[in-house]
């Protein structure tokens, strides 16, 4: 069974000690490919070094946190990081209403022109988008007709939203929220919502480690061989098993399809190099 994280943080200071270590666990657990995700113009250009185009691609944006950031300067680097053949979709880029770190009428702006510049240069996006969706969707649709492809990143909201999204054209990422007991009911019901060629599987590690882990350090997976416990607190990538059999549960599908679904589709989306099948153990049980 084969797994793609198209949301991995790699270049987060995080991981700095044990980079090598971390994509080791992934592959091991059957994480064949991976998408790093640029944050800032700098952040973007450390990922697409760390992309080797062979296990990872990355991406090149400004997280709305940073949407201050964003000026003509910043477009033109971002731009010339989107040559690069491992750049493979403009973004994190969108719209955080729900820490408002920047002012909206600036987040606004730094979203409307990423959106530009993916439609110029004919790349799909890479979406954020947290308790901003009315204000989202009607930036997002002014774009959408010249944009190769789209994905909201990290999808946390309920089945409305979720429809919405899919009328505008979008894929849907899902993540280890879904595992989040105080916060998962929304999404939770939005995952029978999403049709299999719509969604794909995500980390966004080393955030959302899934708050349903074992929490003895002896505890271990078959897949990966090393102790669940012991991941609690940072997510890692090896973590994208765990995740994919929540998903399958609450979509009610088989893990073994959701995961040949949400891997074909990631790579027709990201443009990725289909590899044979492998073969691995099957995705552990949550507890």
């Amino acid at each position: 069974m084969q797994l793609i994280d198209i949301g991995l943080n790699l270049a987060h200071p995080q991981f700095q000690r044990d980079r090598a270590a971390v994509v080791a666990r992934a592959q091991a657990a059957g994480v064949v490919q991976a998408v790093l995700t640029g944050a800032t113009v700098d952040d973007s250009a450390q990922s697409l070094a760390l992309a080797d185009g062979r296990w990872s691609w990355a991406t090149a944006g400004v997280h709305p946190h940073h949407a201050d950031q964003v000026d003509g300067d910043a477009l033109r680097r971002l731009a010339e990081l989107a040559q690069d053949p491992r750049c493979v979709a403009i973004g994190e880029c969108g719209l955080d209403f729900a820490r408002d770190y920047v002012p909206r009428s600036v987040q606004e702006r730094a979203f409307d022109a990423q959106l530009q510049l993916a439609a110029d240069l004919e790349m799909p996006v890479f979406l954020h988008q947290r308790d901003a969706w009315d204000r989202f969707a009607g930036i997002l649709s002014n774009h959408r007709h010249r944009l190769s492809g789209a994905v909201v990143h990290c999808f946390t909201d309920g089945p409305d939203v979720a429809r919405a999204a899919l009328e505008l054209g979008c894929q849907i990422g899902l993540t280890g929220w879904v595992c989040d007991d105080r916060r998962a009911a929304a999404v939770r019901a939005s995952v029978p919502v999403i049709p299999l060629d719509r969604l794909m599987l995500e980390t966004d590690a080393p955030f959302l480690s899934p708050r349903d882990l074992p929490r003895s350090k002896q505890a271990s997976s078959p897949v990966h061989g090393v102790s669940l416990g012991r991941l609690r607190g940072r997510n890692e990538p090896a973590l994208l098993p765990w995740i994919c059999r929540a998903v399958a549960t609450y979509g009610g599908h088989e893990p073994v399809d959701l995961a040949r679904a949400t891997t074909a589709n990631t790579r027709r989306f990201f443009g990725l190099p289909d590899l044979p099948e492998i073969r691995t153990v099957p995705c552990p049980t949550p507890c």
